[in-house]
């Protein structure tokens, strides 16, 4: 039914470029820029932009230009607005965006028109097989109920207008408001005709054509509305993606935080009987654990017993190496014994060296555990006993297991789905597989790919909660 979508931050149609927002930007002195700026970081600040170009104003005309609204470093802009009509433009905007709760109840308001509409295509195509009398009446009979509802959430939405929605809706709500008494005369028209009793198919059947093209005009409305408002309809067939904004999660290893920002986009591959399935790509970037990853080792791999065997972590780097990555560590190696017998002795050095491990380390997904990684020791650059214990012996076996246990923990933190994801979509995600890439200049990062799976209102609340984030994230601290 659908055939387009407003864009908010962070969700985007199929065929829009940059940030959905063409047109001047606009540099606003004194108060006017400050209040104008606390209106934009109390709602979206891309409120527009559909597929194919701009949006239809409250009169029908399009809107070709859309301002962007220069709160800070403004200096190489003219001081001063590109037009009138720009500024009116975004006031009225602003003024009539639904709230997160008109929004939610929209989508029942629309499924409801989707029913109806189900309904009267069932009715039109028992009349093609001649149905009895009594069959058109009972069918009419549900016909009747699934319209009423309809045209009662219609009329309960109009009426949660706030003053401001209700001035500047007035022509396109009244526009909705005429479809719906056309609704009404065709629903009653069909009724009289069905229960008149007559045989003859023909009557009925203009009758179920003509409430077919009012109910038409109904849902055309209710499209209007919806894009004027600033609100995501969800629809099959409509191309539909929600770009995931960075979240930064603080883990900590051995005593060390280290930060894992991990973003994301999910694009609907498919829609039927109100259920969506998206394709989900998330993004870790792990440049912070790289430049930390010599103290994050050398706090949980160096030891120096008395006795025994002594490790220090000279240097450690994490490189990538797509779809893998590599952990490059060199250290320092000792051998102490301690003579047997009672009293105290000085321990005796059997052994030093210094050497070179390369630990690759692969990433995969189980069903049941998540993140985890494969690891191997790729290469030992050392000489004589260490290069041994190394390659084949318990050291490097000990070594190669701590590093991998230390990672794949941040790891699995940093890309925790509950910190990545809205609410709505906690438990619908899935992750199938993982890989390694180099982001940029040696910058390592961890791609994740999975799905979601979302009714039609998870959708809806998918969409609004992302709304709120990205509104918290806009809001300055003060």
């Amino acid at each position: 039914m659908f055939r387009e979508a407003d864009r908010l931050p962070g969700v985007s149609a199929h065929g829009v470029s940059g940030n959905g927002m063409s047109g001047s930007r606009i540099s606003m002195p004194g108060v006017r820029r400050l209040i104008v700026g606390v209106a934009l970081l109390a709602a979206p600040l891309g409120l527009l932009a559909q597929r194919g170009g701009g949006t239809m104003s409250a009169t029908g005309t399009p809107y070709s230009r859309r301002p962007i609204i220069c709160l800070h470093d403004c200096r190489s802009i003219p001081d001063r607005i590109g037009s009138d009509d720009d500024f009116k433009t975004f006031q009225h905007l602003m003024a009539v965006q639904a709230t997160d709760q008109q929004s939610a109840a929209f989508l029942s308001v629309v499924q409801d028109a989707q029913a109806a509409s189900a309904q009267l295509k069932d009715f039109r195509e028992l009349l093609q097989k001649a149905p009895t009398s009594s069959a058109r009446s009972g069918q009419v009979g549900s016909l009747d109920q699934a319209i009423a509802k309809a045209r009662t959430g219609n009329q309960g939405f109009l009426a949660s207008f706030s003053s401001a929605q209700e001035s500047g809706l007035k022509d396109l709500a009244k526009k909705l408001e005429e479809a719906d008494l056309g609704l009404d005369k065709e629903i009653k028209a069909l009724d009289a005709i069905v229960q008149s009793g007559k045989p003859d198919n023909e009557p009925i059947a203009n009758s179920a054509a003509s409430l077919d093209k009012a109910l038409a005009s109904f849902q055309s409305g209710q499209i209007a509305l919806a894009s004027e408002m600033s609100i995501i309809l969800p629809s099959a067939g409509q191309e539909l993606t929600f770009n995931l904004p960075p979240v930064s999660n603080s883990v900590y290893i051995a005593g060390q935080a280290v930060s894992i920002p991990a973003s994301g986009i999910a694009s609907r591959t498919s829609a039927a009987d109100g259920r969506n399935l998206f394709s989900l790509k998330l993004v870790a970037d792990l440049s912070d654990l790289q430049q930390n990853i010599t103290e994050v080792l050398r706090s949980q791999l160096t030891r120096s017993p008395r006795c025994g065997e002594r490790v220090e972590i000279q240097e450690a780097t994490l490189i990538p190496q797509a779809p893998s990555s590599l952990v490059v560590v060199h250290l320092h190696f000792e051998r102490w014994i301690c003579p047997p017998g009672p009293g105290p002795q000085s321990p005796t050095e059997l052994a030093e060296g210094e050497g070179t491990m390369e630990v690759k380390l692969t990433p995969s997904v189980e069903q049941n555990a998540g993140l985890r990684l494969a690891s191997d020791i790729d290469r030992v650059e050392a000489d004589g006993f260490l290069r041994e214990a190394l390659l084949s012996g318990a050291l490097g076996s000990s070594l190669r297991e701590q590093v991998t246990a230390l990672l794949v923990s941040a790891m699995q933190r940093g890309t925790d789905l509950t910190a990545t994801l809205p609410p709505a979509a906690h438990e619908a995600a899935t992750i199938h597989k993982a890989r390694f890439e180099d982001a940029r200049a040696g910058q390592l990062s961890l791609i994740m790919d999975g799905q979601l799976q979302l009714s039609d209102e998870q959708t809806q609340q998918f969409a609004t909660q992302l709304k709120q984030r990205l509104s918290a994230q806009q809001t300055p601290p003060r």
